[in-house]
């Protein structure tokens, strides 16, 4: 571990001069990049030399003790010496977590996609409520939340939303919540008392760069059509909503939230990008890892994650087991506590599949 934290501060000391090089300043993407390496080293860098200054630290009360005659300076010592012994392993353990390499696609803004599935207009609103949850928790994180299309269901909530997010790592924390999101409630149109089961499905897919998705335009068929629904005079008149078909892969992405078609191909193509990267990304992961098909971090979009069941106020992970019972604060944005266990979970499995291969 002493040898990797070394290699690790000289990482640091190289990014370090790397910022500074005027080079490097003329290049807004390497400086952005080099910056979140620089972040993530950073934390890595205070904890290892605290690290390293406990153990030297021990080692000086050791021999403090071996050689010292005065029975006050020893009981100090002694003292001392159990101190830094119980905080060696927590330090070991944080920076066992802190060296599990970070998936490179935790740091990249993520494209949000919620959408009603079974349970008719229960289902709507449930997505609707999933929304807003995931609304105020980008609040609570400061991200931006840009919506970029909803689609109304017949008696409110919502059939589907797709959102742009962008803020420090969000992918890398909501890429937990892909996957099926069942509710467990009566509801308001239910006259004997039933709970019923509803679902939405949740995808959060990472936004590459551009240079990261190169797309064939003579793979794409591109249509347009008149937008419906709310939108002004326009709607109904103008040919502003696009619809997008990647040939190879079959994925049809439909834009329409904006007037101008310019900016709704603009979000399509965007979108398209996403989807496809995603596709690339899952095949990867299955051809390096099978400790990703545990779903605890990529989550497979029919795969039953989570059930929120109001009567009880309880909210249950199934990935991991986890069971709270405060779901109106959960429903509230408050959902920090199980994307922290999910990710202790997945870091607890990497650090054991990576004492296996070593």
């Amino acid at each position: 571990m002493l040898d990797k934290l070394s290699n690790i501060e000289e990482r640091f000391e190289e990014v370090n001069r790397m910022l500074a090089d005027v080079e490097i300043m003329s290049k807004p993407q390497e400086m952005k990049k080099l910056g979140k390496e620089l972040k993530d080293l950073t934390k890595i860098v205070e904890v290892g030399r605290k690290y390293k200054s406990t153990l030297k630290n021990l080692e000086s009360a050791k021999q403090v003790l071996a050689e010292e005659t005065d029975e006050e300076m020893r009981e100090l010592a002694k003292e001392e010496i159990n101190s830094l012994e119980e905080l060696i392993p927590k330090l070991e353990e944080d920076l066992k977590q802190l060296l599990i390499p970070k998936d490179p696609e935790d740091s990249m803004d993520c494209i949000l996609e919620i959408r009603a599935g079974t349970g008719g207009d229960e289902a709507c609103l449930f997505a609707n409520e999933l929304f807003r949850m995931y609304q105020r928790y980008c609040e609570q994180k400061k991200w931006k939340f840009e919506v970029s299309s909803v689609t109304e269901g017949s008696s409110g909530g919502i059939k589907e939303a797709i959102v742009f997010i962008e803020g420090e790592d969000c992918f890398g924390s909501l890429k937990y919540e892909s996957g099926v999101h069942r509710v467990q409630r009566v509801p308001q149109t239910e006259a004997n008392g039933r709970i019923h089961t509803s679902a939405a499905t949740v995808a959060v897919l990472p936004a590459p760069e551009e240079i990261e998705v190169e797309l064939n335009m003579n793979d794409i068929h591109k249509e347009t059509f008149c937008a419906s629904g709310n939108g002004g005079q326009s709607v109904n008149t103008t040919y502003s909503a696009v619809r997008l078909t990647h040939i190879p892969t079959g994925i049809v992405v439909s834009m329409q939230d904006e007037r101008s078609q310019i900016k709704n191909y603009e979000k399509a193509i965007k979108i398209l990008k996403a989807r496809i990267y995603e596709i690339e990304m899952n095949k990867r992961l299955e051809a390096t890892s099978a400790l990703r098909r545990s779903l605890v971090s990529t989550g497979d979009r029919s795969a039953k994650i989570r059930t929120y069941n109001f009567p009880q106020s309880r909210v249950t992970d199934h990935r991991i087991g986890l069971t709270l019972y405060n779901l109106p604060a959960i429903m509230d944005g408050n959902i920090q506590e199980i994307i922290d266990a999910l990710r202790i979970a997945e870091n607890t499995e990497k650090l054991a599949e990576g004492a296996k291969t070593a």
